[in-house]
């Protein structure tokens, strides 16, 4: 039994909430289950230096948690200076949503996707990945609105969502109870039409087989499906 009740292959409740900020171009807030990411998009007319005449599109992104997004007051990394875990995870979410983006389609600009996780209970980077792609299509259609791009660049709905092994069973969307006690832990990031972008898989407590790996890929692709549904609904 999950801790929450859930069957194994149940997704936390998901809602996406559009245009919540006034000044980005995107932005959304997802919740999943009790977790909670404001997700913005932001358009500069600009690349960075390295990119400049390439006639290339760029969308990178950042990530943070807000201090008391979790149990204990966290102190904000502007004052203690970014974690490595915080790197990794913004750098997963850009590649995440460069993976479905035609590059020269959006033209020489860039995109920033800001995640910041409003309050956390496991899966935080997943949500960010499923928001932020939200975020970035809504950008997007102003691009395509305007007549800046001519053609679109986005090439497929971008998802994401955890899968593990918990008390022996394999499952789907952990939260933390289960997240801080699975055996097997991973991160399955996903297109819209159920092609993998990135899996992240460890043995936190426990190793794990083929089997159970085709399990796992099974349930992420389930979930892949209801948060695309998610996202079409929330685009209206």
């Amino acid at each position: 039994m999950r801790p929450s009740g859930r069957d194994i292959s149940e997704m936390r409740p998901v809602s996406i909430e559009t245009g919540v900020t006034r000044h980005a171009e995107g932005s959304c807030l997802i919740r999943c289950g009790d977790t909670h990411v404001l997700c913005t998009a932001s358009i500069d007319e600009r690349v960075p230096p390295w990119m400049k005449n390439s006639g290339l599109g760029w969308v990178t992104a950042e990530y943070g948690m807000l201090p008391r997004s979790t149990h204990t007051r966290t102190n904000r990394e502007a004052k203690r200076g970014q974690s490595g875990r915080t790197q990794e995870i913004q750098r997963l979410i850009g590649r995440s949503l460069r993976a479905c983006v035609d590059r020269p389609a959006l033209g020489e600009r860039q995109i920033t996707i800001d995640c910041d996780v409003i309050q956390a209970d496991g899966g935080t980077r997943c949500a960010s990945i499923t928001g932020g792609w939200v975020a970035l299509r809504l950008a997007v259609d102003k691009l395509l609105k305007a007549g800046l791009v001519t053609s679109d660049p986005l090439t497929d709905h971008v998802v994401a969502v955890s899968c593990g092994v918990y008390a022996g069973q394999p499952i789907l969307d952990l939260d933390y109870p289960e997240d801080s006690e699975a055996g097997v832990d991973g991160n399955f990031v996903l297109t819209g039409d159920g092609r993998l972008i990135e899996v992240q898989m460890s043995a936190e407590g426990a190793t794990f087989s083929r089997d159970e790996l085709g399990t796992l890929l099974d349930l992420a692709g389930q979930g892949a499906e209801e948060l695309k549904a998610a996202q079409s609904a929330a685009l209206g």
